[in-house]
């Protein structure tokens, strides 16, 4: 089976080896795969646009660009007839975001940062603004990064095998903060399965499943604290927790949840004059299911998105706390 017909199986593992630009005699080969395109051109710096052939009926094209060379700089200009043209950045044409080291690390279970290297990370890839997903999937036959920037089709964006470090990575240009997105996974039985991310730094309220790209942005002011924390010997101060579920403890009159600045100032308050040293709260981390009071953690990553926004309906107490 060629490549080709691997990209219309959803079974290619390394589509870069074959999609993007590639050296070729003369110039330099450019391939595409977009299904259902009537037409695919190259808009290169410095290049007349180039028509790319169609090659394979599932929609890969190609041609050559006479006299360029690489590292090209270019962009994809796709005709959908009625549907219309758009002009997009190839996935196809960049390196891989995770380097050597850190597959490396990943391997031997020693990489203590593997939140900043898989899930889903808006940065700024050889010159150009989008988001490097990564996950580790060791058992997959293929992977492909599907959301509402590629209308959830697996066929777009198969991500590529790096080695055997049971590693699958893309970069996408133009993909940024706000976008859904799940991993298509084909499995050694065949299946296609949809999975969240489980390094996702954000996800959608319940009860829709998609990850969000989230780009942290938090700028701590806490200094004055860490300063005094310092020389305190906490093994002999007091300490008294005050165990506290966000969704139980506290809403508003018409029954609505509060949100994370309401709940701070008025448990800050409370803790203070029940005389608690500490808080515990229940629960940070994101859960599909409210019911389980957060102990059914799926998103460790993520802080839970149920009480970033107050409600904006009052909800029944059964099954959500």
């Amino acid at each position: 089976m060629t490549i080709a017909d691997q990209l219309a199986a959803r079974s290619a593992a390394d589509p870069h080896s074959f999609l993007g630009a590639h050296p070729f005699d003369g110039g330099v080969v450019v391939r595409a795969f977009r299904p259902s395109a009537r037409a695919v051109r190259v808009v290169a710096k410095g290049k007349p646009r180039t028509e790319l052939e169609p090659i394979h009926p599932a929609g890969v094209f190609e041609g050559v660009l006479s006299g360029a060379e690489l590292p090209l700089d270019y962009e994809l200009e796709v005709d959908y007839g009625d549907d219309g043209t758009y002009t997009i950045g190839d996935p196809y044409r960049f390196l891989p975001t995770l380097g050597e080291i850190d597959l490396h690390l990943a391997g031997e279970g020693r990489h203590e940062e593997l939140y900043g290297k898989l899930g889903a990370h808006v940065i700024e890839h050889q010159g150009v603004l989008g988001t490097a997903f990564g996950v580790w999937a060791p058992s997959a036959r293929s992977v492909s990064v599907v959301g509402d920037f590629n209308n959830w089709d697996g066929r777009l964006h198969p991500m590529r095998a790096l080695g055997s470090s049971g590693i699958w990575e893309l970069f996408l240009p133009g993909v940024g903060p706000g976008a859904c997105y799940k991993f298509e996974i084909l499995t050694q039985g065949d299946e296609f399965r949809l999975k969240a991310d489980p390094l996702a730094f954000a996800t959608e309220l319940p009860p829709k499943t998609a990850s969000v790209v989230f780009a942290p942005a938090h700028e701590w002011a806490d200094a004055g604290w860490m300063a005094s924390r310092g020389p305190r010997v906490a093994l002999e101060a007091p300490i008294s927790i005050y165990e506290v579920h966000l969704g139980s403890w506290q809403r508003e009159e018409d029954g609505r949840f509060l949100n994370y600045r309401d709940i701070a100032q008025r448990l800050a308050t409370h803790c203070q004059n029940m005389g608690f040293t500490h808080v515990e709260l229940m629960p940070i981390a994101e859960h599909p299911f409210y019911g389980s009071w957060g102990y059914q953690i799926t998103g460790y990553f993520a802080p839970s998105s149920f009480w970033c926004s107050r409600s904006t309906n009052s909800r029944s107490s059964s099954g959500v706390p």
